[in-house]
């Protein structure tokens, strides 16, 4: 889609431009990230979509000093159309610090346009005197159809959730047993992908395994080519070579989400070992419960190098302290297969809106040793440190005078 005019995108006469006062050693490329609009009170976007489609809305914020507004007195709530609220009373500075990041984006997927139009909505937050919103870029890419299919409730027998019916965010995407994939490396959504090595549990990591360069991965129509690059299939985390001690331990992923939400889980699995059934089969376990008894790759893919993916959503109560969603494999003894084994190649976490269209949750908390370790810093210096950025979507942006934008 072409770029339309800045005038008829942005409804608000309380809103600004304003360049960064300080680039993060983090960030590689000033776009979007060293301009920013900076909004005063209510201020929307307004973009020309396709009806039909969903799309992919991409949120770049780099919390730092914009004409001497400071970004730790940044407060506001982002809402989409429809009535869908992205952010609520969301602070970029608080979830950097606590996330030891940089800058972040925030990656939602919205419902087909009624009106052919997506409205971005950003609104500083009343709770707090001098409070403003800001955006330093904003994507809207759009997207085919490929969370349609009904996903296993876990803990059910027999029902499934309807995920397409939803907005969602997305919390989590790793590359499971393989390397960080840049959205010049997707499979044409621009999506990123990163290794899944900090969320793995306990010290029994498994192995991982490659196919090499010249394997064929084999979709079975054109749109699962779509579901995840070749590079996400061709590298896989299996538990390793001995049956005995696969036997003793769980291969485990933990993630820190929020509370009171309802989450899709999507595994990516592809053989690139095996190639007959009952050779390699395993149960699925999400947040300790059975998603799914003798998963058999093959049996599934009826072949090797066949990429397949299973949904599985499971609601997130909450509980006392953090709230972690577990995934597990575990080999399975019954079917009696030829290795006690267990491969897992992808998995993305989303997060789908509740019943009043709400996406957001709270602020992340600093934990103890951040605001220690911060406070000393910032004894001698104005700016933060350099923070590792871990963020969720590409970072590409058409540069306009304070704004980062693509429309797709």
């Amino acid at each position: 889609m072409g770029e339309p005019s800045a005038k008829g995108l942005l409804t608000s006469s309380n809103s600004q431009p304003a360049a960064a006062s300080f680039q993060d050693p983090s960030i590689t490329s000033p776009v979007p990230y060293m301009t920013a609009n900076i909004f005063t009170s209510e201020s929307t976007y307004k973009f020309p979509v396709s009806g039909s489609d969903r799309h992919w809305v991409r949120l770049h914020f780099y919390p730092t000093t914009y004409n001497t507004l400071n970004s730790s007195n940044s407060f506001f709530d982002v809402t989409a159309s429809g009535g869908i609220t992205l952010l609520r009373n969301f602070s970029a500075y608080i979830t950097a610090q606590a996330l030891s990041q940089a800058y972040l984006i925030k990656e939602f997927s919205l419902n087909p346009s009624d009106d052919g139009f997506l409205s971005l909505t950003f609104t500083p937050s009343k709770n707090y005197q001098g409070s403003y919103a800001f955006v330093n870029g904003i994507e809207i890419v759009s997207m085919p159809n490929i969370y349609s299919q009904s996903a296993i409730l876990v803990g059910s027998t027999d029902q499934t959730v309807d995920v397409g019916t939803f907005a969602f965010q997305t919390m989590f995407r790793v590359n499971v047993g393989g390397q960080y994939i840049p959205p010049t490396n997707d499979s044409g959504l621009s999506r990123t992908w990163y290794d899944d090595t900090p969320y793995i549990f306990g010290a029994s990591i498994g192995v991982t395994s490659g196919a090499g360069d010249k394997a064929r991965i084999e979709y079975p129509n054109d749109e699962a080519k779509l579901i995840a690059p070749d590079d996400v299939y061709k590298t896989a985390r299996t538990m390793g070579p001995d049956s005995q001690i696969n036997l003793n331990y769980n291969l485990t992923w933990v993630f820190q989400v929020d509370a009171n939400f309802t989450y899709m889980v999507r595994l990516h699995m592809c053989e690139t070992q095996v190639s007959k059934v009952n050779q390699r089969v395993f149960d699925i376990f999400v947040n300790n419960q059975t998603a799914q008894a003798a998963a058999d790759v093959i049996g599934w893919a009826s072949n090797k190098f066949v990429p397949i993916y299973k949904d599985y959503t499971t609601f997130v109560s909450d509980e006392a302290g953090d709230v972690m969603l577990w995934v597990a494999l575990h080999p399975n003894q019954e079917m009696k297969p030829e290795f006690y084994d267990s491969i897992l190649n992808g998995l993305e976490i989303f997060k789908l809106s509740n019943s009043d269209g709400n996406l957001a949750g709270p602020n992340p908390v600093p934990s103890q040793l951040m605001q220690e370790a911060e406070a000393g810093f910032n004894k001698g210096f104005q700016e933060s440190p350099s923070k590792k950025a871990y963020i969720i979507g590409g970072a590409a942006g058409l540069e306009w005078p304070a704004l980062g934008l693509v429309l797709r």
